[in-house]
Parts: structure tokens; sequence; C-alpha cells
């Protein structure tokens, strides 16, 4: 006799939180909406359980699989067969083992995808890239003809990313060929609920979705290694494998540990690094990052299933989904820079209703314990960062309107109010529209004089519009979705083993003998072929390079720079970080100031290499890059010279050969907000940070093919491409509109335009501290020594000339000073 939910649940000695019975209510109702619970307490049964409720009170009278019911997405493919796994796991208890359940990412074999191509399984597991490929086909509009579910995993993953737009727009085709399609969203770590509740849904649906958060009591607790020493004058990385012998030592103490990294070069440090302080710990030790092959990957995740490893050292390949029940504790190396990333990880440990969630911070740099203070503050209020979703992404949609042209066809006026469906573009104009159908039919005004930019033609008989020719629907198919990438190059050992891969830039400056150290291996380069790096352990050991990928460093959240900035300003602290931190705040103080939220600090000094003023409006590196800029042209505008920058997450450093002013008037015309725009444009050289973000629109508009049938070509090839596409638009064809797009995600995703203003705004209002400072502080050190470290025009090596000033500052500590401090109080912005 099947169970029922509610008895399958009793059997395994668990009772339903009551948003998971709230879920299923509101799917019995036949409601769409967002789920929102800490990571660990259910969410994936909460959304499963209204399609099993559905088909267990169908009683479904035969025994074959059905057609298809629920289709799954999932952000990362890595997660398919594990979603899969954990989506089966009920069927049989329930009676519904003649269910199947399969996956479809670009993973998924060949036997599979032709399997498949007869009929869908049951429940189909798959990613936004592959829904789309989906679309693709003109019969799939009759093969999920049966779907009554979609679910979204992880949709804080999605939700502001062009991912996120492409599987909106997939979403909208969905509801227009099944227009009571039910669709959830998961969701653990986000801020702006609602809204996120609008993107899934769209603006027709998303009145009557809901939004049901789990309130079940999720402990997180959130600790810190104290470095045994601590300078005082700390600068970034500084700490870093320091203290791998303490971390090695904390890895000891538990069963099972994810140390997470936040890039794939630091999980190569980190790997060598535990092992050199203890070697031991060989056998039990793996490493895991999206550049690894899949084959290493899934051993990895198939140790961690069943135990059989002990600490594996990771990116945020491993932050999501997958359910790593005996991982004991969570180690996060560096600060996570956000509170949602944090949590995230913290809730890889203690992955189930009513453990503990622990994560452990490891700093790099003295400040970072600051950093892990201030996040444990915003765990305990809650205090997680908004995602802001993408409106008007233009290259998303003409690859879209190129997708639904292989598929089915398109009446233009049916497809825009379709595509007006979509969060992204439900304020897409008329203009706007034409365009992109203009850009999909021959190119644009540029374009239209080549052949294989005209993509859609009309079918004279039907009226639709359809792909031009097989062949350009099958290098469509070959090259769907947003995710772009430099140059990979596939790491083999001679016997053709593969490792995994790096980026071309790293391996091209290489040469046969040169060593490296790559998936934990040291290794020599023997021959560099194509796109092949073949290599072999080394006999003799030289010096080894560890590769670095060209992904962005996380810039510090809003929330959590809020959060430091009132850290560093507590009396009697009873926190471990800021205790261990008090001798380094002391000589901020005694130096210059330690500023309130209400005060913006302004630091200037004078070292043998000139002139110095230190900027902090703790904003995090993305706006003081821009704002670095914006101060440096504002300030040599009216007298030329010549001024450098650095920046960091609390603030910025303008060095020069001339005094900076100590004059307020001159700085409050620094800050003025009426200019920012037109004098940000001039200053950052936005057009060359443009051209090199139309390589990515190019790439997701179908401009330049990254996959061709047959062999490869280089990404120099393409960047070649790119780059004259973007002199001949910007000289016969200055109106295309991707152009503008390029302009505009460069302010807004590199220079973070939005926050910049806001801090601008903040910064115009402020109290000004204006300190004269006989010697570089505790927090000017930092920015000093990035920027020494960036100079090529000296021939000192960096770590002679920061041992150097480091000793001068400390016997300079000693010395009694009294710093030159002028308040100013607050004024309008200007």
């Amino acid at each position: 006799m099947p169970e029922t939910l509610e008895s399958w649940f009793s059997s395994r000695h668990w009772k339903p939180f009551p948003y998971q019975s709230q879920t299923w209510d509101a799917f019995r109702k036949g409601q769409s909406g967002l789920i929102h619970a800490p990571t660990g307490v259910g969410k994936t049964l909460a959304a499963w359980g209204g399609p099993l409720l559905h088909a267990t009170t169908k009683n479904p009278p035969h025994k074959t699989s059905p057609r298809i019911h629920t289709l799954w997405i999932t952000p990362l493919r890595a997660l398919a067969a594990d979603t899969a796994a954990a989506l089966e796991e009920p069927l049989a208890p329930l009676g519904l083992s003649h269910w199947s359940v399969g996956s479809r990412t670009g993973d998924t074999s060949q036997k599979i995808r032709a399997l498949q191509k007869n009929q869908l399984p049951t429940v189909l597991v798959t990613t936004p890239e592959s829904l789309t490929l989906l679309l693709t086909y003109p019969d799939t509009a009759e093969k999920l003809a049966t779907l009554k579910t979609i679910i979204v995993d992880e949709w804080h993953e999605l939700i502001g990313t062009k991912r996120g737009v492409q599987t909106e727009l997939a979403l909208a085709r969905l509801r227009l060929w099944l227009p009571h399609l039910q669709t959830w969203g998961l969701s653990a770590t986000i801020g702006n609920l609602d809204e996120a509740k609008h993107v899934l849904l769209g603006p027709k649906n998303a009145r009557d979705g809901v939004v049901i958060q789990g309130k079940q009591p999720k402990k997180i607790e959130v600790v810190t290694l104290i470095p045994k020493e601590m300078d005082r004058f700390p600068w970034s990385g500084h700490l870093g494998t320091t203290m791998a012998k303490q971390v090695a030592s904390q890895i000891e103490t538990a069963n099972t540990t994810l140390l997470f990294t936040n890039t794939r070069s630091q999980t190569e440090i980190w790997f060598q690094s535990i092992l050199n302080a203890k070697p031991s710990l060989e056998p039990h030790l793996a490493m895991h990052h999206g550049s690894l092959s899949k084959k290493i990957r899934r051993e990895v995740e198939h140790r961690l299933a069943t135990g059989n490893v002990k600490c594996v050292v990771c990116t945020s390949s491993l932050d999501l989904g997958v359910d790593f029940s005996p991982v004991d504790q969570v180690l996060q190396v560096g600060s996570p820079k956000g509170i949602a990333r944090l949590m995230q990880r913290a809730g890889r440990s203690g992955h189930q209703p009513g453990a503990v969630s622990r994560v452990i911070g490891v700093p790099t740099h003295a400040f970072e314990l600051i950093e892990f203070a201030a996040a444990r503050d915003c765990v305990k209020t809650n205090s997680i960062e908004d995602r802001a979703p993408l409106e008007l992404s233009l290259d998303v949609l003409v690859q879209h309107i190129v997708t639904i042209a292989c598929g089915t066809g398109y009446e233009p006026d049916a497809l825009l109010e379709e595509v007006k469906q979509t969060h992204a573009f439900k304020t897409i104009s008329d203009e706007e529209w034409q365009w992109c159908l203009k850009f999909v039919t021959h190119g644009g005004d540029a374009l239209k004089a080549y052949p294989d930019y005209q993509k859609v033609t009309r079918d004279p008989d039907t009226k639709r519009w359809h792909i031009a020719s097989p062949r350009l629907a099958q290098i469509h198919r070959m090259n769907i979705g947003t995710i772009t990438t430099d140059q990979n190059i596939t790491i083999r050992f001679l016997n053709g083993k593969k490792l995994g891969t790096v980026e071309e830039w790293f391996v091209s400056r290489m040469k046969p003998g040169d060593q490296f150290v790559f998936a934990g291996k040291k290794l020599e380069l023997v021959k560099f072929h194509e796109l092949d790096a073949h290599v072999r352990k080394p006999s003799k050991n030289k010096g080894r390079q560890i590769p670095q990928w060209m992904g962005a460093k996380f810039p510090l959240s809003t929330e959590l720079a809020v959060a430091v900035n009132h850290k560093l300003l507590e009396q009697n602290p009873t926190d471990p970080e800021l205790r261990a931190s008090q001798n380094i705040l002391a000589l901020q103080k005694k130096w210059s100031h330690l500023p309130s939220p209400d005060e913006l600090l302004i630091e200037t000094t004078h070292t043998r290499d000139g002139f110095h003023a230190f900027v902090y409006p703790f904003a995090g590196r993305l706006v003081h890059e821009g704002l670095s800029a914006l101060f440096a042209f504002r300030l040599s505008r009216d007298t030329p010279r010549t001024i450098q920058t650095s920046f960091t997450d609390y603030g910025f450093e303008l060095h020069a050969r001339e005094e900076f002013p100590a004059d307020e008037e001159i700085w409050r015309e620094v800050l003025r907000t009426d200019t920012l725009l037109p004098d940000l444009i001039d200053c950052m050289n936005v057009a060359e940070l443009a051209r090199r973000q139309f390589r990515e629109i190019s790439r997701v508009a179908g401009l330049v093919i990254d996959n061709f049938p047959g062999p490869k070509r280089t990404k120099r090839n393409l960047q070649a491409s790119t780059s004259l596409l973007y002199n001949v638009f910007c000289q016969y064809d200055p109106n295309n509109l991707l152009l503008a797009q390029a302009q505009r995600e460069i302010l807004e995703r590199q220079l973070e335009m939005t926050r910049l203003q806001t801090t601008l705004k903040k910064a115009a209002s402020q109290s000004l501290v204006l300190v004269y400072s006989q010697n570089l502080t505790p927090l000017s050190f930092p920015l000093w020594a990035q920027r020494i470290n960036t100079e090529s025009v000296s021939t000192e090596k960096f770590t002679t000339r920061l041992t150097k000033m480091i000793a001068d500052l400390e016997n300079a500590a000693s010395l009694p000073q009294k710093p030159e401090i002028t308040r100013s109080p607050s004024a309008p912005a200007v």
C-alpha cells in the first residue's frame, strides 16, 4: 500500500515544518511563488511535495512512465545528478516507482539525449542553457504538453545575471504554451524577496504569487581563527598562508571540513600550503573548483557524500545545493565580502534540520578580523544583501529571438507581447524591439551586406519568421548561453588523461620545461599544441607557478561595509576579533582618526615616494576604483599633474609629486555630484572599457561565434573580430543599441554606478575630517603597499621596500606624535 507524503515523513521520524505544509497548501490551490528558507531545512522537499501530492491524489492507473510532469531548473549542471537522486528517493514509497527522473545538461551523453528525443522523463532536471536549447526544436511544445510544474532552484544565484534573464524568457514561452503552469522558486539568501518573486513569475502572474518564508530556527555560528601574531601595519594577503598550521590543526578536529576560498588560484595555493604544514593529511585532502575536469570533481563529490575525505579545499563550486550531510565544519579563507555568501557557505555544514551550521573565518590580513566580527552581527540580524535584477539585456533578447526562430518560428507582434511578460523586458520600447528584429534579420545597418548575419527570414506561405538555414540553426544551438570566458586550454598528461582547464593567457607565457601546480599536482609543461597543454610529473623541482584566472575579486557589500564602519568604533569590545585588533585601532586613533558613519576621513602625508591623500568612504573596491579616478581627474583638471591611484574595500589612495590641498573648499568641490557622469566618462576612458565589455555582449548576441562545427578557433581571433566589429559600429552604426548596452554594463557592473552615485552623494553631505599625519597609518598602509606592489618603475623589490617601511613605522610608533586634524560640519550635496 503506497504511503502518503505525511506518513513517508513519519516513517523517517520527520515532521513537516509549517512552511512546508504552507507550500503544499498553496500548491493545492494552484498558486505559484517563491520559497525562502535557510540552507538545510528542507526547501527541496517543500517544493517537491507539491507535485508529489498532485500525483498521488490523481492515483494514476498505469505503471508505465508517464510523460513529463515536472521541470526542475538548477543553476549548476554539477548539481543535476544529485538533485535527480534526491527527487527520486520518495517515489517508490509513494507508489510512484513508474515515474522516471532524468537530467539534461551540457554533461548529458548523446545516448541519453537520443532517448529523450523520443520522450522526456517524468521529471527532468536541467539548466537554463539546456532548457533554452529545447526551445530550438519545433516539437518541444508537444513534448511538454503534460508539464504541470516548474521549479527553479537557487533562484538567488540566477537573478541579477544574464542567465536569470535567459530563464525569464524561457519561462515566458512555457507559460504561453501552458497558461496554468505552476512556477516555484527556491532561495536561501536574498534580501529583496518580493522583487525576486516578481522577476520569477513575471508582471502578469506576480500579483497572485506568494512568498513563503521558512522561519525555522537555523543557528549559524561565526567564529574566527585569531593569528598568533598581529602586526600593526597590515596589508592584503600578509597573514595568508602563514596561518596554514592553525588551519591544518583545525581541520584535524573534525571528521569532514569544507575550506572555501574566493578564487581558484587561492584554492591551489591553500591546498599546497596545508600539505606543507601537515603532510600526513595528503590522503585525506581533496580539491574542487570549476576548472578541474568533470571526472575529478565527481570523484571529490562522491568522497564527500560517503565521508571518505577529511577536507576539501574549494571555491563557490561547492556553495550550492548538494546535500553533504557528513560536513562538520566550514572554513572561509579571507573575508566573504558579503553576508549572503557567508551564510550560504556556512549552510554547507549542519545541512539538515536542527543542526548547527558553523563557519570559521581565516583572515588573510588584520582588518579582515573586523570584517568577520561585523559579518557575525549581520548574520544575527539577518541583514542579507538584495540581488538587483537586470533589465533590457538586448544581447540576451536577440539570442532568444533566434532561439524561437529555430523552433516554432514567430510572429513579431505576438512575440513582443510574450517578451513583455518578463521583468527584464516589460519596459522595452517599440523602437528597441524593431531594432532587435532588424538585428536578427540582417545584423543592423553596418552588417546587412553579410549573409551570415541574415539569420532569420520570413516564410512567404505562413508569414512567420524562421531560421534561415539548418547550418545557422546548428551554429546557434552550439552557442546558446550567456556564460562567456577567456579561451580555456585543456591540461592533459601525455597518456591523454584530462586534469582540467586553465586560461590561454597563463599557458601562453610558458615554455616547455616550465613547472606549475594545478589540481594539487606538481606539473611540467612538455608541449603546447592548439588547445591542449601536455604535461608530466617533473623529475626535479624548479620554481613553480600557480595558475591565475581572470575572475573578478568580490567587492565588499554595502551591508557588510556599513557594519565594518560601525564595528571600528565599538567601545569596550567583547568580540575576540576586535580585542586582537586593538593595538592596530589604537595606533590609528593616535596617528589619525577612526571615522564614524557620518564622517569622511581624508588623510594626507608625505613619504620619500611623494605626497599622498587617502580617502575612506567604506564602499567597496569597485566603487573606490571609480571614485579614485574621479578625484584624480578633478584635482588635476585645473592644475595639471600626474596622480596615481590604488584602492581597497575601505578607501583609495591618490599619489603625486605635488602636495595635496588641505583646504576644505577644494575637497568639497571634488565631491560635487552634478557632473558625475560626464566626468566619470572622461576620466575612466569608458569607451575603452566598453570595447572590452562588448566582447561578452557580441558573443551572447551571436555577432561572433565561439563554437563552430569542426576545429575550434582561438580566442585571439575572436577578440580581433569583436574589436573590428566595435570599430565598425562606432563609425558606421553609432546608434547600435549593443554599443549603448556595453557602456551601461561597464558603468553598472564594473564601477557599480548606482552605488557610486549614492556614495558620492553621502560623502558630499558628510562632515569632513582632514588629517595630516607624519606617517602612514594602519588604514593607509595597505593602500600604499598595494600601489608599490603594482609599480614597474622601481627596481627595488616589493618585500624590501615593505620591510623598510614597516621598520620605520614601528620605530615611529614609540615616539610622541600629534596629527593635525581639521573637522568641518556636514554640508548639503552639491
